[in-house]
């Protein structure tokens, strides 16, 4: 909805009283709230949110500026959400207590009921099938609306969980890194002479403003395990550079834990430790080969000194972006057919609101308070609401656009480069270049959705035809549709999707050759005269036809159908193989982009 002062005419909502919550909370940017909850007594029996996660991703989807935003110092800047403008309506289904299918299903069908546009919902359920899991069922009746649900694809690496939301009438994403770093600058020998000093930039979020300057350096074999209290306490005051024993975690509590130490060099590979979110201590974090560096100058200098110098916010220099190591993969366990995730979106440590009178650092043993009300946090429940804000966003723009238009124009616009204008990278996977089981058809460009020429669309009876394909009985698919006024005379698992995925059995003679056939339609919503002719990426080893080569509009809104073939042979070390079909505007700039995926049956499991 596009914030004005009147509340649109549509919007049947409500702000629903409740424990430390009143109707007079709500205004024209929050103008609902509900909580759902089967009746019982819970711990903040209302729509308050208690553990912060609610705020954080909304306002990422569309909080309104806010000057002087930081993480303590971090981060620092102003803060807004995507679609800043649009009006929010919170809807409570989770408690401290846990969950129930049923009111997350309550929740989204009122949300649904209530007038919404978009619904973003991060969270999901593992391991159940689409007529039981509440969020696919719900997302079917917000469907049917043309109410694009946006979702988390879930944090399940690296335990090899695979994602959830893989729901074909929903928008699945995955979580990105982004070029920014929170750093602090360790400088070796005297900071005051600027001639005599190397500086190493690493990576730190210690809370404090503060400067350890000019403290003893020390290293020795004893110590620098960082795994002993006892031992520490009886060190000299200093800076002490401990070893990368794999257990970081740990390195930092034992520092937090002694008064004498000064401040404290970890060392780690990993490129994203979970550890380095919560930096207790005045440490800093670098990498094996700046540990190196680090020794040498312990080694050849009569009196090592250093010093730390905290609250630094790096960005451009990371390449980026690039797949999270906890992103959950592909295929989706409850529907194959379509190729999930759909898009990636930025996840890690990203800014946002944050509710009041909550710890969310630490010094030492002492806990600190949320820093001006905002905090930093990973996971793909914060890549989703950023997919949310640019749903909004086009939903404004093109408020004739179905569901499908708005997931399409995001996936067909996305691109598969970094800033260094090569493929993304797979950081959970020792960084080769990321698959579409990982990031989908790759990272959202928002100015790019807003006119992206082409779209694939989908009615609900699309779906349909797709669940009647999938072995569910006609009752299992009532329970999703909720509805009988739907057939399955034309079921069929090739659903009207803007990628492909084709799949084969490791366990069948290597070499066989399998054969996939699959039919598109799109919609030209860009000039009313114009052509498109195709360009295939193959995966290695595949053969891609397109028929036919170019598709050729005579006006807006007009649908041209092709076919694509893939045949693959059925390879015999379970590779998961992708590649693109592009289709590029003649005499325009409109490039329309799909992610092609031949992976092995147990992909994912």
């Amino acid at each position: 909805m596009i914030y004005t002062s009147k509340l649109p005419s549509k919007w049947k909502g409500t702000c629903q009283e409740g424990q430390d919550f009143n109707s007079s909370l709500c205004n024209s940017k929050l103008i609902g709230a509900r909580y759902f909850n089967k009746g019982a007594t819970l711990t903040m029996n209302s729509a308050r949110d208690t553990i912060g996660h609610g705020t954080h991703t909304t306002s990422t989807a569309a909080g309104n500026y806010v000057e002087g935003a930081s993480f303590f110092g971090y981060a620092d800047g102003v803060a807004r959400g995507m679609a800043p403008r649009a009006r929010v309506a919170m809807y409570k289904v989770i408690w401290d207590e846990g969950r129930y299918a049923s009111d997350v299903l309550a929740g989204m069908d009122q949300a649904v009921a209530d007038g919404v546009d978009i619904i973003s919902i991060s969270m999901g359920f593992d391991g159940v099938p689409l007529y039981e899991d509440p969020v696919a069922i719900a997302s079917f009746g917000a469907m049917e609306k043309e109410i694009l649900v946006s979702s988390s694809a879930g944090n399940g690496e690296p335990r090899g969980i695979p994602l959830h939301n893989g729901i074909p009438w929903m928008l699945t994403v995955a979580a990105g890194n982004f070029d920014r770093t929170f750093a602090a600058s360790l400088t070796l020998g005297n900071s005051n002479d600027k001639e005599q000093q190397r500086v190493i930039v690493g990576r730190s979020m210690f809370p404090l403003d503060a400067w350890v300057k000019n403290e003893t350096l020390i290293y020795n074999k004893t110590l620098s395990k960082c795994d002993s209290l006892e031992l520490l306490s009886q060190a000299p005051r200093a800076i002490i550079v401990c070893e990368d024993t794999g257990f970081l975690d740990f390195q930092m509590r034992a520092i937090s834990s002694v008064t004498n130490l000064a401040g404290a060099v970890f060392v780690s590979n990993d490129p994203s430790p979970v550890e380095f979110e919560f930096m207790s201590c005045p440490g800093v974090l670098i990498s094996a080969t700046e540990l190196a560096t680090v020794i040498h100058y312990i080694n050849s200098s009569d009196n090592p000194i250093a010093a730390i110098k905290f609250r630094q916010t790096v960005t451009g220099k990371e390449v980026a972006p690039s797949v999270t190591d906890y992103t959950s993969r592909g295929p989706s366990p409850n529907c194959p057919a379509v190729l999930k995730p759909d898009v990636m979106a930025p996840g890690s440590l990203v800014l946002a609101s944050w509710i009041p009178d909550d710890y969310t650092a630490a010094v030492g043993k002492n806990t600190l308070l949320s820093s001006e009300g905002f905090n930093l946090i990973s996971g793909t429940s914060m890549a989703c609401p950023h997919a949310s804000g640019v749903a909004a966003l086009l939903r404004g723009v093109h408020p004739e656009w179905s569901h499908a238009a708005i997931r399409s124009a995001m996936m067909t616009t996305a691109t598969e480069l970094d800033s260094s204008m090569m493929p993304i990278k797979d950081v959970g996977q020792n960084f080769t270049v990321a698959s579409p089981l990982a990031m989908g058809a790759g990272h959202i460009v928002p100015n790019l959705a807003m006119d992206p020429g082409l779209v694939y669309d989908a009615a609900p009876q699309d779906y349909v035809s797709l669940l009647c394909s999938m072995n569910f009985t006609r009752n299992q698919i009532m329970t999703i549709t909720r509805s009988n006024n739907y057939d399955c005379a034309n079921s069929s698992l090739d659903l009207n999707y803007p990628s492909f995925v084709a799949f084969y059995d490791k366990n069948v003679t290597t070499g066989a050759m399998l054969k996939h056939r699959f039919r598109r339609v799109v919609t030209n919503v860009g000039a009313a005269a114009t052509t498109y002719k195709v360009k295939v990426a193959p995966p290695e080893g595949v053969k891609v036809a397109v028929w036919p080569q170019s598709l050729v509009f005579g006006k807006k809104n007009e649908q041209r159908d092709y076919y694509v073939e893939i045949v693959y042979p059925s390879d015999g070390q379970g590779r998961v193989l992708y590649g693109s079909i592009v289709w590029s505007e003649e005499s325009g700039s409109h490039v329309v982009r799909s992610p092609i995926v031949v992976a092995p049956t147990s992909a994912g499991k």
